[in-house]
């Protein structure tokens, strides 16, 4: 049965997304990887970070019933 998962995304992740924010549906057994791609992202694993329900997850490991996935990308400043 899909879910209603809510997308945050900050800086570049939220320019190439056009917003910070969306919902979208996917099936509990969906991967970030895929809801990503599914996004039409271009987004490099080995520095972006992702987040389910507030909690940093792994591309790999399903989204089981999460409200919220977060794409978090790095950051530099002080």
């Amino acid at each position: 049965m899909p879910i209603s998962l809510r997308i945050l995304a900050f800086a570049s992740a939220a320019d190439q997304l056009g917003t910070r924010e969306r919902v979208i549906e996917c099936l509990p057994t969906d991967l970030p990887r895929q809801i990503v791609e599914r996004l039409g992202l271009c987004c490099d694993e080995r520095v972006m970070r992702i987040a389910v329900d507030g909690e940093y997850h792994a591309w790999d490991s399903p989204v089981g019933n999460a409200l919220e996935l977060a794409l978090i990308p790095p950051v530099c400043g002080g």
